[in-house]
């Protein structure tokens, strides 16, 4: 089995989560306090009855929230890197990867170029650094992607994810030292190998 190290929160659904969950419990305990009135008020069983079962799935899915909140993250390994979301379980090879860089949020997704909802989205997190994997190839098809994994994930149509952690110096390190010691060096070190390999060979026109 492929060694793994760290899992680093997927910051856009830690972000959203958050977001959600509180107003969903909140809505089910209101939810439940006013059919406690409607059946203290002597209304129709069924009337409290109907705000008591929507009062107690909104409480159910915030704290389903709250617990699958850390069910997104991503996972450098010696081989692969691993994409986890609460609908989503993707391992993305090594030999797939062309480059990694950093920039900042802000600019892959400016106001103007996103919807007014998205851009509310963004707004806290535009000073956040991404780490952007480019990719020679998706590993399944991205309709399919686009359809499981949120919109921030993709700054454009090529092949590639924004990955957005708290901590993207360290993971950027530990996934560079995972994938060097899979055999998937970076080319910028492939490059130096083979400088330093030519460089040892005999001159001829010595």
């Amino acid at each position: 089995m492929a060694k793994g190290g760290r899992r680093y929160p997927l910051v856009v659904y830690t972000h959203m989560i958050n977001r959600w969950w509180p107003a969903i419990f909140t809505l089910g305990i209101a939810l439940l306090g006013l059919s406690w009135g409607l059946r203290s008020w002597g209304f129709e069983d069924w009337r409290w009855l109907a705000f008591t079962s929507i009062g107690g799935l909104n409480i159910f899915l915030g704290i389903l929230l709250l617990i699958i909140r850390r069910s997104a993250y991503v996972q450098p390994f010696s081989d692969h890197v691993k994409l986890a979301t609460p609908f989503l379980r993707l391992n993305i090879s090594y030999k797939r990867f062309r480059r990694t860089t950093s920039a900042n949020m802000g600019a892959l997704f400016p106001p103007q170029s996103v919807s007014a909802w998205r851009a509310e989205i963004i707004q806290p997190l535009a000073k956040m650094t991404a780490i952007v994997i480019e990719l020679n190839g998706y590993p399944m098809s991205q309709s399919t992607l686009r359809m499981f994994l949120s919109p921030l994930f993709f700054k454009d149509k090529t092949p590639h994810f924004v990955i957005l952690v708290n901590d993207w110096m360290k993971f950027s390190a530990e996934l560079e030292s995972m994938r060097s010691g899979s055999g998937a060096a970076p080319e910028s070190k492939k490059k130096n190998v083979t400088s330093s390999i030519l460089s040892r060979l005999p001159n001829k026109d010595k």
